[in-house]
């Protein structure tokens, strides 16, 4: 059975005081994880061994929001797989779409951090979707899948079954419009029987993908409940005590 997970990712938010409390309020909520739940923290970089050190006697995970393509060297400001690793980082997200959008990041330079990560077994939260002039246009499923085509798939069947995918529908987020939970399932769907094109079925349906529009308490269930959609990747909701409890034990 694949992991079903519940991921919060902070983006650039709140100041060290709000992250100790905000993680003091969810592991004080006792929450029982069964075997195939997970839920992960991407927290802001300055947070990393704090928030390691909240959740060490919890089964949850700590990520990295972002991470650079090289081992070390002279690159300021970026940090490297091998400092996460020397933290224990497990996780760490890739190709979010505001990297994509604000940073320039494209499908080949992706391609470099999932290989780095994974050389350090850090487990990349690899993210694509598709923004609101291609959804109109009716051409998301080509985008998606070549936004993973173009970053994945030269990973062996091995290597692409320790990815987690994150799709976010960006036209979703913060812009008013609602994507439904059939809308959802339909490019989970598709994403799936992308992967199934290039590494069979079994392979496919070993990978989770989680859904990253708009995630709250009241919607959690609803859109989790459909059958290849394996959990959520949360932004505002994430940042709330109760939100996020909810969401964890909304997992199916």
């Amino acid at each position: 059975m694949r992991k079903q997970i519940a991921a919060a990712n902070w983006k650039m938010n709140l100041t060290i005081d709000k992250a100790e409390s905000l993680l003091d309020g969810i592991v004080s909520a006792g929450i029982s994880l069964s075997g195939n739940h997970l839920a992960v923290f991407a927290v802001p970089f300055p947070y990393l061994q704090m928030a390691q050190q909240k959740i060490s006697a919890t089964n949850y995970f700590i990520a990295a929001q972002n991470c650079y393509s090289k081992k070390s060297g002279a690159y300021t400001g970026e940090t490297s797989v091998e400092m996460l690793q020397s933290l224990h980082i497990k996780y760490v997200v890739l190709g979010h779409s505001e990297r994509r959008e604000y940073f320039q990041e494209s499908n080949s330079f992706l391609a470099e951090k999932v290989n780095i990560a994974l050389e350090y077994n850090i487990t990349p939260i690899f993210c694509c979707g598709e923004s609101l002039s291609i959804r109109e246009a009716g051409t998301q499923n080509d985008f998606v899948a070549k936004q993973l085509q173009e970053s994945l798939f030269h990973l062996s069947a091995t290597d692409i079954q320790k990815i987690v995918i994150a799709y976010e529908p960006i036209w979703a987020i913060g812009t008013g419009k609602t994507a439904t939970s059939e809308q959802a399932q339909e490019m989970h769907a598709s994403l799936r029987n992308v992967l199934a094109e290039k590494y069979g079925k079994e392979v496919a349906g070993n990978i989770s993908i989680l859904y990253g529009g708009s995630v709250k308490a009241s919607n959690a269930k609803e859109i989790f409940s459909q059958p290849d959609v394996d959990g959520g990747l949360v932004g505002g909701a994430s940042l709330i005590v109760d939100e996020f409890v909810t969401i964890i034990k909304s997992l199916k």
